[in-house]
């Protein structure tokens, strides 16, 4: 008898919708997925007028709920899930953009319920990820969480939210070079677990995002489609790892502390855009195909147009392991000294 007892367990979407007027199949996709009863729709105040009370006049034969929230946090989550209890919601509909989603990931994995991801806006990778971002006074953390039973990406809706929004999600599906770096790095000297197939698929997503950089222009739904997939497809690399690992190195661990230092400046992926051109140009690699890719889809590659001060920037690389000392990245086990950020930041033109 064999002695070979390896299992892997992978939880990803069942059904990926994505084009041009999409939404409409909503109550469709629940029929076909055999969810009844009464659902929640997590939204927002914006989201809700743009696509959330939409969402719910297209679910007839289902008795729908809205619950609008505000940011991703812990508390925001707890008072969902009281909402949900209390109204017996079999399943969620998330109507919004990341922080939504996200409060949707944990909502469903805490009360075992299936969830479906309606994003409005595109800014990040996690629309399709099991992976959460939850903020708090300590800045946001990661956590494990549930991947969505469904995605139903509406690119004519994503392209009326600002495009600042988009090129943000381009730049954090492009900084997974750095991160995918830094995994095999930790495979290499610390003998992490690794996935052929998440790292395969993540990296092919950012070469995409980098080769299609040309088409992704403003106002343009076409440039929505280009963009979509690839983003779609590095959230389902994070399912297929079981962990945030092929899309998030020592480039997260920068924005994480930026987010602490100086909340509220520039958004996730735009920081994390930045923090792979420095972190890749420690690699030693190219970091000028990402500078370039980032100026073509017009997502900041300095600190000035982050809006963030150069020593932010540099006490920020700097100290990016104490976010999470658990993730060996390029930055070694205890990080570069602030001179070393700086030169490093001064040649690759951030500062």
């Amino acid at each position: 008898m064999s002695d070979f007892s390896k299992v892997k367990s992978v939880e990803m979407p069942r059904d990926v919708v994505a084009g041009h007027g999409v939404i409409e199949r909503v109550r469709d996709i629940c029929q076909n997925l055999h969810l009844s009863g009464s659902g929640t729709i997590i939204t927002g105040g914006k989201t809700a007028e743009v696509a959330g009370k939409y969402v719910r006049d297209l679910m007839t034969g289902y008795e729908m709920d809205m619950c609008n929230v505000g940011e991703a946090t812990l508390e925001n989550a707890r008072a969902v899930e009281e909402c949900a209890e209390e109204r017996g919601s079999s399943f969620i509909l998330a109507v919004g953009g990341g922080s939504k989603i996200d409060l949707a990931k944990v909502v469903s994995n805490d009360l075992h319920i299936p969830f479906i991801s309606i994003p409005t806006s595109a800014a990040h990778d996690g629309i399709a990820s099991n992976r959460a971002s939850l903020k708090s006074k300590e800045g946001s953390r990661s956590v494990s969480s549930a991947s969505p039973l469904a995605v139903i990406a509406d690119t004519e809706i994503i392209a009326k939210a600002p495009y600042r929004l988009l090129a943000s999600g381009c730049a954090d599906v492009i900084s997974n070079l750095t991160a995918l770096m830094d995994w095999d790095f930790a495979r290499r000297l610390k003998g992490e677990s690794f996935s052929r197939s998440a790292f395969s698929l993540s990296k092919h997503s950012a070469d995409e995002i980098i080769d299609g950089s040309n088409l992704i222009k403003p106002n343009l739904e076409e440039s929505v489609w280009v963009a979509i997939k690839p983003i779609l497809m590095s959230g389902i690399s994070m399912c297929i790892a079981g962990s945030s690992r092929p899309t998030s190195g020592a480039e997260h661990m920068f924005s994480h502390t930026l987010d602490m230092r100086c909340p509220g400046k520039a958004l996730h992926g735009e920081q994390c855009g930045v923090g792979s051109i420095m972190t890749m140009y420690l690699h030693g690699g190219d970091w000028e195909r990402i500078r370039d890719a980032l100026e073509q889809i017009g997502a900041p590659t300095t600190a000035r147009q982050l809006g963030i001060p150069r020593e932010e920037i540099v006490y920020s690389l700097s100290h990016a392991t104490e976010i999470r000392s658990d993730r060996f990245t390029i930055l070694g086990d205890n990080g570069i000294s602030e001179d070393v950020a700086e030169r490093i930041a001064v040649a690759t033109g951030v500062i």
